[in-house]
């Protein structure tokens, strides 16, 4: 038997990493307030660690969706992998040349990886899109804030997270 309901243990754990950021700066904080020395000056990097620590804790947990959507998202070896029952693929980061969140038929939210000739697209509420925020994070130049926020609402138009930059030829 359970105390606490599931859609708030869900969002506990949403949230767990940013909580325990919040903690260690507490912790750091109150070493800072009541030691001296060589721990006082140690408990300045325990908070810049928590504050760190708390403000990916924040990222990841505005960025996570992925629940009861159609299909499955696997990140592997820098590949991304859509299992749905109609137009699941794959996208291998090296490859892409856009990322794009913009709106399905229905108006909701979807994933758009675009590559040379192809196009991977992927509900934003399909199981495992949490994944993406790792593998997202690897490309340079991507703008996360733009993802979280169109990711979380509805979007009228396409929303560009990241570009390949053109390479000019001298």
């Amino acid at each position: 038997m359970s105390f606490i309901r599931p859609e708030a243990r869900e969002n506990l754990l949403r949230w767990r990493e940013a909580a325990i950021g919040t903690i260690i700066i507490a912790l750091g904080l109150y070493w800072l307030s009541t030691t001296f020395g060589f721990v006082r000056i140690l408990s300045v990097a325990v908070v810049a660690f928590g504050a760190v620590f708390m403000w990916s804790g924040i990222q990841r947990a505005r960025f996570r969706g992925g629940h009861g959507g159609l299909g499955v998202v696997q990140v592997d070896e820098r590949e991304i992998t859509y299992l749905a029952p109609i137009g699941g693929g794959f996208a291998s980061l090296d490859a892409l040349t856009q990322v794009e969140i913009g709106p399905d038929r229905a108006g909701l939210p979807v994933w758009r990886f675009r590559s040379p000739g192809e196009m991977l697209i992927i509900p934003t509420s399909a199981e495992g899109t949490d994944g993406l925020f790792e593998a997202l994070s690897a490309l340079n130049g991507i703008d996360m804030q733009a993802a979280i926020r169109a990711s979380t609402g509805k979007p009228e138009k396409p929303v560009v997270i990241w570009q390949k930059p053109v390479q000019r030829l001298h």
